[in-house]
């Protein structure tokens, strides 16, 4: 079926969840999440699969075996494309990202060498520039120093000090997000994003899955 938007209980969904992370909640509202979270992500991931190919969603259950915080379920509804794209749902409205999110050592050392290279290292500056001129946020993991071996004057310092590298957009819970101008909306967004995710692609490999 086609995206018709999300719903006023979509986000109302997430509002109590986050009131009440516990099983008796989401035991009690489970076809809530079923029909206004599930059922119309599922729809709006097909309108964008022509274009970004499949996009997965992720279980709505936290993994807490390395976890302090015992809740036990995610209070947003999160999916990624295997090329590095990812939308998110909430009790705050909709996000939109895309990048390189959790590379391996590998990638990592691969990232860095393409970062210091003045051709492949000032092509993902000017990326990053564009997206944060175009009221994008860039975001990641990062050290709190430099690398080793990287020198203190380095004119790409700061993406050098990256350890994952995405942009995002985000929206509030508006009216228009219960029609299907989303659609548009988050396709713009993955546009803007493909330079940065096709750069990640070219230099790193294949990325791994968002969280």
């Amino acid at each position: 079926m086609a995206f018709k938007g999300f719903t006023r209980e979509t986000f109302e969904f997430y509002e109590g969840l986050q009131a009440d992370n516990s099983k008796s909640y989401w035991s009690a509202h489970k076809d809530t999440y079923e029909r206004h979270v599930r059922e119309p992500m599922t729809e709006l991931c097909a309108e964008l699969e022509d274009e970004f190919g499949a996009v997965k969603l992720f279980r709505p259950y936290r993994d807490l075996r390395f976890s302090k915080d015992k809740t036990p379920y995610k209070t947003h509804q999160g999916g990624h494309t295997s090329e590095g794209f990812y939308l998110q749902v909430d009790a705050d409205g909709l996000l939109a990202a895309g990048g390189m999110y959790a590379p391996t050592p590998e990638q990592l050392r691969r990232y860095r060498d393409a970062v210091g290279s003045e051709t492949s290292g000032g092509e993902l500056q000017a990326v990053v520039e564009e997206l944060r001129a175009a009221g994008m946020e860039i975001a990641g993991d990062r050290l709190k120093t430099r690398p080793r071996g990287a020198p203190a004057d380095h004119p790409r310092l700061e993406l050098l000090r990256h350890r994952s590298l995405y942009a995002h957009e985000g929206w509030p819970a508006d009216p228009w997000m219960r029609t299907p101008e989303v659609v548009p909306r988050i396709r713009e967004a993955w546009r803007r994003l493909r330079p940065l995710v096709d750069w990640g692609r070219r230099h790193l490999g294949a990325p791994g899955d968002t969280p």
